[in-house]
């Protein structure tokens, strides 16, 4: 790249979708297709002969399967790449382990049906190639972990705070007894960083409540996935739903959560609303009505992401007195939403991912000592 246009390389067995995705690319002025690929085997040669900056990478393909080619290249050749997935549970599935092998992030395939939408395809598969071209990509020497038997990113517009949702309040009082609740927010990269921190949960930790940007046909294939690895309960979120010790609920893809009180008990609300910082759900949203509804028996967490999403939230959680964590940059995959959150002031500690499932459960305990 060196200060001039992102080069990507597509490889997909779909002569329709390789047409679609060039045309798409070629269009931004700071991305330039390279070439093309029809399989893996051609796709390497390629690699080696126009050294790419970004891989787009289809699941399902000949001759050797998208699953299988990523991992040798994250082993050997590791480079940011952008999976193409199916809107289905078994997309869903393997776009999730190719997460897991080290991909930076996944748009579904483009529906050349429904060509009034393709405007807002382009906007997202274009911002997603910007930000795997600029995400830290390690190498990878491990298989993904069995698949049990996205986030939409809205057209470019006007950008509403989380004020067309919800108004933020000063913080209610509440008795030490209350009880604790975490709450996480994370965008590109997330799906890893959350599963890093669900499966170190004790069974015995707060009620977990989680908005990861995520297209809506995935946020359920994500949680169950999540429920399989996890000791802990993970659902997707449901309207009305008391939120429980040792339970963790995701938003579901294209609807706000927000947490609200019930009497003593915290419970998961459901929105429909416009998206806030062109997302919906919004990291934002779900922060703030746990800063006005859990105040200090909050724990805030905001992992890897791009933009500023849950920044906002962030410092209001932290001025409401609750506990608030942000992943390094180092262990980020892009370190922008909690870069924002950093830069606003919101941010009690900067930690390494692996530091943080750890430090979530003594700030919990804090609060009963």
């Amino acid at each position: 790249m060196a200060g001039g246009k992102i080069r990507v390389l597509i490889v997909d067995d779909s002569a329709l979708v390789r047409q679609i995705l060039t045309e798409i690319l070629n269009k931004d002025p700071e991305i330039e297709v390279i070439g093309s690929a029809t399989d893996p085997y051609v796709a390497r040669d390629k690699i080696k002969k126009l050294n790419p900056d970004v891989l787009t990478l289809d699941v399902e393909m000949p001759r050797m399967d998208g699953l299988t080619f990523l991992s040798n290249l994250m082993r050997l050749r590791p480079m940011p790449v952008v999976m193409v997935s199916s809107l289905t549970e078994q997309g869903a599935a393997v776009t999730f382990q190719a997460l897991e092998l080290g991909a930076v992030d996944f748009v579904t395939k483009p529906r050349v049906d429904l060509a009034h939408r393709l405007d807002d395809y382009a906007v997202e598969i274009c911002e997603k190639v910007r930000i795997a071209a600029r995400a830290r990509v390690q190498a990878q020497d491990r298989r993904p972990s069995p698949a049990p038997t996205a986030k939409p990113i809205a057209p470019a517009g006007e950008k509403y705070s989380a004020d067309v949702i919800l108004q933020r309040e000063d913080p209610r009082r509440h008795f030490k007894t209350t009880e604790s609740l975490v709450a996480i927010g994370a965008s590109t990269g997330g799906t890893e960083a959350i599963k890093e921190v669900l499966i170190r949960m004790p069974l015995n930790c707060p009620g977990i409540v989680i908005t990861q940007h995520i297209p809506e046909a995935f946020s359920g294939p994500f949680a169950r996935r999540m429920d399989s690895i996890a000791a802990i309960a993970v659902c997707e979120a449901q309207d009305g739903q008391q939120v429980l010790p040792g339970h963790a609920y995701i938003a579901p893809g294209n609807r706000h959560l927000m947490v609200v009180r019930d009497g003593a008990r915290y419970v998961c609300r459901l929105n429909d609303g416009p998206p806030v910082n062109r997302h919906r759900p919004s990291v934002d949203v779900l922060f703030r009505s746990v800063a006005a509804n859990a105040g200090m028996n909050a724990v805030g967490v905001i992992l890897t992401g791009m933009g500023d999403d849950g920044a906002q939230g962030m410092k209001e959680m932290h001025d409401a007195g609750a506990h608030t964590i942000a992943q390094d940059e180092q262990t980020s995959v892009v370190w922008g939403m909690p870069g924002q959150a950093v830069k606003l002031g919101g941010v009690g500690k900067v930690m390494p991912l692996e530091a943080i499932p750890a430090q979530i459960i003594r700030f919990a305990e804090e609060r009963f000592r």
